[in-house]
């Protein structure tokens, strides 16, 4: 049996550990940052603050202590939220060996840095451990509770690693879960990311009691402006038709168990973004945090993102959601294809 640690027990991290958990082939050892989270998991194997209802199998060993967690792992697949990730990986780097592959599961950009997770975690091991990691990325459209209780999911695993790819996808693949191998990590990491803002902005079309209409255009546009970007980046164009941008895409900006759509609901409602954060109760919207890195990203290389661009003004300005929306549909005419990068 292979050795898989989880590094993060929150929503995503434990279903993750339910789809490894149960074929019976993996030991996983899930490292928890909350002591009663632990508890909860090792005695009623239920996850009742981040995914309550899902039983974990007796596979997943649940551990608030590094070396129990990480030594003699052969795949470490990292959960956290994406703020956490640079100082998570300060503590656990002496538990790394060169041999391990490492998955990154956050779909997020480090605020001050922008860089992507994967670029964090191997500037952090780089630092420290004097060698290069073994590193891909996982994401596409999966929503926790669907993907624990075995509905259909597909994701892919991005990496320049070949090997690396292969090794994931046959070792997380089963009749629900499928996974394929992209090697565009720049764009699976970026399209991960940059939709989770775009999918506040349908929340906010909901919010306001939009129809259709508005969000099909949305989507739309707000898939053009993230093809631009992560093209900018040095990733594919391609890539953002597929699982990791699409799909994830359509799949946060229309389904209701998407927190950062949800957030999107209640400002669109009116609510201030400090209200709606304290009633989160300890899980994460990434796309607030996204939106900031992205701006900044695109500014840098020059990119014109204003779906983007109207999201921090609501987000972090105080803007009211129909103003943006106006000036939004006010910009100067443009044709549709031209600012398309020609791949797509």
């Amino acid at each position: 049996m292979s050795e898989i640690a989880i590094i993060g027990a929150g929503a995503w991290g434990t279903a993750l550990s339910i789809i490894l958990g149960r074929t019976g082939t993996h030991r996983v050892r899930l490292w928890v940052h909350e002591q009663e989270v632990c508890d909860s998991i090792a005695t009623r194997r239920v996850n009742e603050k981040f995914l309550p209802g899902c039983t974990l199998p007796e596979t997943v060993n649940p551990t608030t202590h590094w070396d129990e967690a990480i030594r003699g792992a052969h795949i470490v697949i990292s959960v956290m939220p994406s703020s956490y990730c640079r100082s998570t990986f300060e503590e656990m780097r002496g538990y790394l060996t060169p041999e391990m592959l490492l998955v990154s599961a956050t779909k997020g950009i480090e605020k001050d840095t922008r860089m992507r997770m994967t670029e964090v975690i191997s500037n952090v091991v780089q630092n420290a451990m004097r060698f290069t990691p073994r590193i891909g990325a996982l994401s596409g459209p999966s929503f926790a509770l669907e993907a624990a209780r075995g509905d259909p999911t597909a994701v892919t695993i991005a990496s320049q690693d070949a090997e690396l790819a292969r090794t994931v996808q046959q070792e997380f693949s089963n009749a629900s879960f499928r996974v394929y191998t992209n090697e565009d990590p720049v764009g699976v990491e970026l399209g991960g990311a940059l939709k989770n803002t775009i999918a506040i902005a349908a929340g906010v079309c909901a919010g306001l009691g939009l129809g259709h209409n508005s969000v099909a255009a949305l989507i739309t546009r707000g898939l053009a402006e993230m093809t631009r970007l992560v093209v900018a980046c040095g990733g594919k164009a391609e890539t953002m038709a597929g699982l990791a941008g699409l799909g994830d895409l359509v799949l946060t900006c229309t389904g209701s168990l998407s927190r950062n759509r949800s957030v999107g609901v209640e400002l669109g409602r009116g609510r201030k973004l400090p209200e709606i954060l304290a009633g989160m109760h300890g899980m994460v919207a990434e796309g607030i945090f996204t939106t900031t890195a992205a701006v900044g990203l695109a500014h840098g290389h020059g990119v014109e993102m204003p779906i983007t661009e109207q999201m921090y003004a609501i987000l972090h300005q105080g803007k009211a959601p129909r103003e943006a929306i106006y000036d939004l549909m006010t910009r100067r005419g443009k044709s549709e294809t031209t600012q398309l990068p020609p791949a797509l």
